[in-house]
């Protein structure tokens, strides 16, 4: 039996209807009032009329130093911003890069986007100046929003020495940079709803995430505004966030994940956001914190629970702790079980992609299955699909798909920025293929297998092989070579480089030792192999492609 659709409670009333079955599990979801939807507007700054001094962000920075915001301070900073931002020349349909760390000015640049209509590319700190060369060229970007940290300055000015591209720098001062945060104060705290030419609709680009792929640059994958009330479930029946409630997503600003978990969900069901901007990662101090702010709801990615499994956590005190959930990879059940054993929690996994919000899971109320991604979430209509089209029985693995033919889901990502045979690639005869595949059990929960493709997943990072064999590829030396993925008890997964080397180069601990200097040097962290095997020749099908099947089925064994 499945209750009627009723609107939900609070400001998510006004565009989100829910139903439910016997059991108290979310069965249905639908939207309303939507055509012009726009979260800076309709959810934030209608929250800072609702509950102008609850709090909506608690910051603290790597030194520990505490930075709190209501809604009303969110929405005055992101007008401010909005006011400045468009003072720079930038307006609706422009691209802005963001690279921005875990600072709260984030939140005021991305909402000020919003607002205007530009478009935000969040990108992380650890990109190397060819990667970000790449995304400033290939998005066609118009600004540029960086931390003053991490030489990302130098990267941008390295990058744009002419000075094409407008650059504002946040936490610092450089000379061709604008001042963010100097020069914010001088703007209005009023910014009216765009009208007329300007006006947003809901269809307009709101976000391009760039992800990876196997054998090309990373893809520019592009959502609308309707992106944000994708998101809906993702906190509401997948975190179980309360209003009265403080949540905590580990995740940079640069990551796909920050915005499942550090923006749009969650102030969509009005609980308050916590941030740690720090530098260097440490359990400890992440599960210090969750003690000392009380948090409620907590959201990591399993190779943290990995390493919390391996510590005393009976010297924190986790007591205002209500909920733990998992994403960007698949969880041990093991650790899952250690997790439950030493703290009390279930750890509800989820699964998505860069292109979707939460397509599966364990929902509030549901039972989690130790290994099982969960089920599917009702906003999408999931499938496992055989190689010839047809639909997967139960329990066969197959690629998993969800059906657009009836119309495509709120959270599915619209395009693939200027690759339009790439999109048709993935979204065809009635289905999104998402790439990855499982198998469904009787009673409808996914169990993850592996990639359609070679995509690896380090520590929570999508990398695809192509771009790290591109770097390789520069070194003299090196003939040929191929990067797979190899197990790696802490982070899921770690990055093997084979490599055939140019005739009368000897491959010996040494030069592994200088392979790695350069991997250090030219790298984003992320991507560097862990492994190198010097091997004579690849394994090769009849047409001249590298099996990187072959070579990781060998190291998997």
């Amino acid at each position: 039996m499945i209750t009627e659709l009723k609107p939900e409670e609070g400001i998510a009333g006004k565009f989100v209807k829910t139903a439910f079955d016997e059991n108290g599990v979310l069965s249905k979801i639908e939207f309303t009032n939507d055509e012009t939807f726009n979260f800076a507007f309709d959810v934030v700054d209608a929250l800072a009329e609702k509950t102008p001094d609850k709090t909506a962000l608690i910051y603290v920075s790597r030194d520990k130093e505490e930075k709190k915001f209501t809604f009303k301070e969110i929405k005055e900073c992101s007008n401010m911003a909005a006011n400045y931002y468009k003072s720079l020349g930038i307006k609706k349909g422009d691209r802005v890069l963001l690279v921005l760390k875990r600072h709260y000015q984030f939140w005021f640049t991305i909402l000020a986007l919003h607002k205007i209509g530009a478009v935000a590319i969040p990108a992380t700190n650890i990109l190397k100046v060819e990667d970000y060369r790449y995304r400033i060229e290939a998005a066609n970007v118009k600004a540029v929003v960086c931390t003053a940290d991490d030489k990302i300055p130098d990267a941008m000015a390295a990058i744009d020495p002419d000075d094409k591209v407008i650059k504002v720098i946040v936490n610092g001062e450089r000379e061709h940079f604008h001042p963010f945060d100097k020069d914010i104060l001088s703007f209005s705290k009023e910014f009216a709803r765009p009208t007329g030419e300007d006006t947003v609709y809901a269809h307009d680009t709101m976000i391009i995430m760039f992800t990876s792929g196997t054998t090309k640059h990373p893809k520019m994958v592009a959502h609308n505004h309707l992106y944000a009330l994708g998101h809906y479930i993702t906190a509401r029946y997948w975190h179980n966030v309360k209003t009265d409630g403080i949540h905590f997503t580990v995740s940079d600003t640069g990551w796909g994940k920050a915005l499942w978990g550090k923006l749009y969900g969650q102030w969509l069901c009005e609980t308050c956001i916590f941030v740690y901007d720090f530098d260097v990662f440490s359990a400890d101090n992440i599960m210090k914190l969750v003690e000392q702010y009380k948090i409620t709801t907590f959201c990591a990615p399993p190779t943290l629970y990995r390493i919390l499994v391996k510590m005393d956590l009976s010297k924190y005190d986790l007591s205002a702790l209500t909920y733990c959930t998992t994403a960007g990879e698949a969880l041990n059940p093991e650790v899952f079980y250690k997790f439950k054993e030493m703290t009390g929690f279930t750890i509800f996994e989820g699964f998505g992609q860069t292109e979707t919000t939460l397509a599966i899971g364990n929902l509030k109320n549901t039972t989690p299955r130790p290994g099982s991604m969960g089920k599917a979430s009702p906003l999408y209509d999931v499938h496992i699909m055989r190689p010839d089209g047809t639909l997967a029985d139960v329990d066969e693995t197959g690629e998993i798909v969800i059906k657009i033919a009836d119309g495509e889901p709120y959270g599915l990502f619209s395009t693939y920025n200027n690759d339009e045979k790439m999109t048709k690639e993935v979204k065809h005869d009635g289905y999104y293929h998402m790439g990855d595949t499982a198998y469904m059990d009787k009673d409808g929960y996914f169990w993850f297998v592996g990639r359609v493709d070679d995509i690896i997943k380090v520590a929570g990072y999508r990398v695809g092989p192509f771009e790290i064999e591109n770097e390789i590829m520069k070194i003299p030396y090196v003939l040929e070579c191929a990067v797979t993925a190899i197990p790696d008890g802490t982070r899921g997964q770690a990055i093997k480089a084979t490599i055939v080397l140019t005739e009368g180069t000897v491959g010996d601990d040494n030069l592994k030792k200088e392979l790695k200097r350069y991997f250090k040097e030219n790298m984003a962290s992320y991507k560097r192999p862990r492994v190198i095997e010097f091997v004579d020749e690849m394994p090769k099908t009849i047409s001249g492609k590298v099996r990187r099947v072959e070579i990781k089925e060998k190291d998997w064994k």
